[in-house]
């Protein structure tokens, strides 16, 4: 008879639609993600060197044709003239790090097959604070790269000086099996205590859950305040009360974070600024779901929270085209986290506009939505047992 119970049926499938929406949510856009098209740059500053029989050696444009020709690397490379572009296009967060050839690079393989070998540098870029998937991805390929074009140009010099001397120096030697040395620098560095370059992403993820709760409590007050004062006052308390409460949660985080937890946080003034107009708009969003929807309001802000996270945490380089174009692009969280890697690893100098203007249109249209609710016509429904009385009031 138990099996039989409607109950029984409706358990299996619930459980099965929620092992799929929380299957997709958690595991869809993170299982077997890949780098592709993977945004790097690449400078040749190299100056084509004279061979000692005539001609001229340019080993900058064969690796630069080489590298860009290798279609098995997830990358796009970005070719740049100078090395300030190159500074540039990482301020503006738009590459993962830089491969620049010297200008002696030439000068430097030729002089290998002298008594006195000068091999030249290669620099390295990561550009750290722009995304830790992403710049690890991007070293892993730099590193690769220069090891791979390093032997290849060894090979070569070993076959060409075999052919014409029998001895050769140490050091020659040496410089051979290094063709070219390599100086990897970091720039826009994350800090200490920054969990990798994710802070930015645990910030947004807290003061999310922190206005879900505000919003939850401030929605049944309000309610109940509805009876003694009638709806719009209610609802004016419940809006200013908790964008006041948002500045004072994200200003607590960032002194929790730094304070507490040694979190490197240049300006912190600007960031609990940022981070509270983040607050004022999850607030706002989440209030005008409630006055609208009520109480199942949460399992929409669950699911958004449960469906952005993943994403949150990978590189969009990572994700599939479906997971760019119907999540990424629209979730609130990516523009908070954006604003706030750019405040604490860039220096807020470039790419704000879209943050900021993200958040303030979602406060807006929210706030709207939040004031249109004080004029609904309803009946404000209390749990048996509340305080403010157990029978249905008429909403003014």
């Amino acid at each position: 008879m138990f099996v039989q119970q409607k109950f029984v049926r409706i358990a299996v499938i619930a459980v099965t639609v929620v092992l799929m929406v929380f299957g997709l949510a958690m595991m869809g856009s993170v299982l077997g993600a890949k780098p592709q098209g993977l945004p790097i740059a690449l400078v040749v500053l190299d100056k084509p060197a004279e061979l000692p029989t005539g001609g001229e050696l340019a080993a900058g444009g064969m690796v630069k044709e080489k590298v860009t020709g290798l279609a098995q690397l997830p990358v796009k490379w970005k070719v740049l003239g100078t090395e300030g572009e190159a500074a540039a296009a990482m301020d503006r967060q738009e590459v993962y790090g830089a491969l620049v050839l010297p200008a002696d690079f030439s000068a430097g393989l030729l002089s290998i097959q002298s008594p006195e070998p000068k091999p030249s540098t290669v620099k390295l870029y990561y550009n750290e604070g722009m995304s830790a998937q992403g710049v690890a991805a991007a070293k892993s390929i730099l590193q690769q790269v220069a090891k791979n074009v390093s032997a290849e140009l060894s090979a070569q010099l070993l076959e060409q000086v075999g052919q014409r001397v029998q001895q050769i120096s140490v050091g020659s030697v040496h410089a051979l099996l290094a063709p070219f040395g390599t100086q990897e620098i970091s720039v826009h560095p994350v800090g200490s205590n920054n969990g990798g370059g994710s802070a930015p992403n645990m910030l947004t993820q807290i003061i999310w859950m922190g206005c879900l709760v505000m919003s939850v409590l401030l929605f049944f007050a309000s309610k109940a305040a509805t009876v003694h004062g009638g709806r719009r006052s209610a609802v004016a308390g419940q809006t200013v009360i908790g964008l006041a409460l948002a500045a004072g949660a994200s200003g607590f985080l960032v002194w929790m974070a730094h304070s507490w937890y040694g979190m490197e946080i240049a300006d912190q003034s600007t960031t609990w600024l940022f981070l509270w107009l983040a607050a004022s708009a999850f607030f706002l969003m989440q209030t005008a779901l409630f006055n609208w929807i009520g109480i199942p309001a949460v399992a929409i802000l669950v699911l958004l929270l449960f469906f952005s996270l993943p994403v949150l945490n990978l590189a969009p380089e990572f994700m599939p085209q479906a997971t760019q174009d119907w999540l990424y692009s629209w979730t609130p969280f990516r523009y908070v986290a954006s604003g706030l890697r750019n405040l604490m690893y860039f220096g807020g100098e470039h790419g704000m506009g879209l943050s900021y203007g993200v958040l303030w249109g979602i406060a807006g249209v929210s706030l709207a939505a939040v004031l249109a609710s004080a004029l609904r016509k309803g009946r404000v429904q209390f749990a048996a047992g509340g305080s403010a009385g157990a029978a249905p009031a008429q909403a003014r």
